[in-house]
């Protein structure tokens, strides 16, 4: 197994890799291998924590780092950090390779002097690289109300002292909402991949019987 950074010759197989990982995930379909085409021109990507996961020949993991902010109480913004999304192949997944991944790429950010970071995802896997919710550190998620305790709304403290005791405001880089706001890009960009079938599952956002 070997983690190095991503080459242009990688983009379209990591493409499709992370159509792979989120098909049918969150959603019918999915849109995060569009977020990660358009986010390598985006400035607030972070081309030196762009990392790919191999074994041997293969790409199996694929994870990538944007620039973030957080508004705080008194209207001021403070510099912070988000990645995703971080992809690993499902015949590689539940084998210890995402995680593997994230520690490498974590401590990365750390070396950079990345000093906190924030993200939406299952706490029961983020843990283990040191995540907990973001409310215990009074950051709060822009789509939620303010005194919830968001279940999903992850934040780490990779710099000890960073955040300190400051109270804000979380919401993600406009850089991920790309397919939203562009739907027929997008659109165009889906079919250049091979057709699957978009299915409505449960632990999807919104499902309903």
């Amino acid at each position: 197994m070997k983690i190095r950074l991503e080459e242009t010759k990688d983009f379209r197989k990591v493409e499709n890799l992370t159509r792979e990982a989120f098909w049918n995930v969150y959603r019918p379909g999915c849109t995060e291998h569009y977020v990660l085409n358009q986010y390598r021109t985006n400035p607030d990507f972070i081309p030196e924590l762009d990392f790919v996961m191999e074994e041997g020949d293969k790409i199996i993991g694929h994870v990538m780092f944007s620039k973030a902010e957080i508004t705080l109480d008194d209207g001021t913004v403070f510099p912070s950090w988000t990645f995703g999304p971080i992809s690993i192949h499902p015949y590689y997944k539940r084998k210890g390779y995402g995680l593997k991944l994230l520690k490498f790429a974590l401590e990365a950010a750390k070396e950079m002097g990345i000093g906190l970071l924030q993200m939406e995802g299952n706490i029961e896997f983020y843990k283990h690289a040191g995540f907990d919710l973001a409310s215990k550190i009074n950051i709060h998620y822009h789509a939620e109300p303010r005194e919830a305790e968001v279940p999903y709304f992850l934040a780490e403290e990779l710099i000890p002292g960073y955040w300190g005791n400051r109270e804000g405001t979380y919401c993600p880089p406009k850089g991920y909402f790309v397919a939203d706001e562009n739907p027929k890009a997008f659109e165009a960009y889906e079919a250049t991949f091979p057709k699957k079938e978009k299915l409505r599952l449960p632990g999807q956002i919104g499902y309903e019987k």
